[in-house]
């Protein structure tokens, strides 16, 4: 299965310490140096809740295999958004994914497996979206919907980052993003100290 294995990571805290732990295992940060995950998009449009993590899990056959990335489920259909900006890199069609797309940002490619809609001479189609290698996406741009594609066993977006063809927790991104966002909207929503005369 060309998309999936690689190793579990245990939940970090803060974002302070999960941004010093990714650059100490050597990858660059995507966005600005001050909230480097808040420009990221959650990828699904309808979250019922992640129905796999990521790491080893009993697979649907009842075996323990390793998974890599995070099933996240949502209704059949639902709209599927591009994490971060980038350019389509592959159109999958296989037995495992089924129908999906890779997405390269810089040194970071985000896998999506599991779509609804087809693939075919290169080209994925679903709905009002047509996606060809090369083309490029914008953060946050609608690049297709959940499906029953590949090996499923009910409809989900498989949803794989990995860095320099080393694989990520992508549950920490979504952490990091939001501790991200939390901490710009707190730094906004503090008053301006007041400065006074005696």
């Amino acid at each position: 299965m060309p998309w999936a294995c690689s190793r579990r990571v245990g939940p970090v805290g803060a974002l302070a310490l999960l941004v010093l732990e990714l650059m100490a295992m050597g990858f660059a940060l995507p966005a600005t140096a001050q909230n480097p995950w808040r420009l990221g998009a959650f990828p699904v449009g309808s979250f019922l809740g992640y129905s796999s993590h990521y790491g080893s899990r009993l697979g649907p056959g009842g075996s323990v295999e390793t998974h890599q990335g995070l099933d996240i489920a949502a209704p059949l259909g639902s709209a599927i958004y591009s994490w971060w900006g980038g350019m389509v890199q592959e159109v999958i069609r296989d037995g495992a994914c089924g129908v999906g797309l890779v997405v390269r940002s810089g040194s970071y490619e985000h896998i999506y497996c599991h779509l609804a809609g087809t693939a075919h001479g290169g080209a994925y189609r679903s709905g009002s979206v047509l996606l060809l290698p090369g083309q490029g996406v914008r953060t946050g741009q609608l690049i297709g919907h959940v499906g029953l594609s590949g090996r499923t066993t009910g409809p989900h977006l498989h949803w794989g980052v990995r860095h320099q063809g080393r694989w990520l927790d992508p549950a920490r991104l979504l952490r990091a993003m939001a501790a991200s966002r939390r901490s710009q909207q707190a730094s906004k929503s503090q008053p301006a100290p007041r400065v006074g005369i005696n």
